[in-house]
C-alpha cells in the first residue's frame, strides 16, 4: 500500500492549488481517503475526507466553501482543490487511508501561503 501526495508549493493569499494523492496497492473505490495537515508547532488536523462508494465528503469548518475533495478511481487518485488560500492554510498536507485498521500515510507535501 502506498500513498504519494504532490502538488504543494508557494502561493499568494487568495490563490489556488490542487493537491493529488496517488495510491497503489489497493482498490481505491473501496476505501475512504482523508487529507490532513500539520502546521509548524501544531498537531496534525483533519482537513477533508471522501468516502468509499457514493463518495460522501466532509470538510473541516476552517476550509468549508474553499476546498473541494474528489476522487478518480480509474487513476487511483484523490484530489484536494484548494481555493481562496489563506496564510493560515500553510502546512504540510498528508493523505491517509485506513485498511484493516492500519493507518497508511503519504509523505506529505508543503503548502505555503505567503505574499
Amino acid at each position: 500500500v502506498q500513498l504519494q501526495a504532490s502538488g504543494g508549493g508557494l502561493v499568494q493569499p487568495g490563490g489556488s492549488l490542487r493537491l493529488s494523492c496517488a495510491t497503489s496497492g489497493f482498490t481505491l473505490d473501496y476505501y475512504a481517503i482523508g487529507w490532513f495537515r500539520q502546521a509548524p508547532g501544531k498537531e496534525r488536523e483533519p482537513v477533508s475526507c471522501i468516502g468509499a462508494g457514493d463518495g460522501t465528503t466532509n470538510y473541516a469548518d476552517s476550509v468549508k466553501g474553499r476546498f473541494s475533495i474528489s476522487r478518480d478511481n480509474a487513476k487511483s487518485t484523490v484530489y484536494l482543490q484548494m481555493n481562496s488560500l489563506k496564510p493560515e492554510d500553510t502546512a504540510v498536507y498528508y493523505c491517509n487511508a485506513v485498511l484493516d485498521r492500519i493507518d497508511y500515510w503519504g509523505q506529505g507535501t508543503q503548502v505555503t501561503v505567503s505574499s
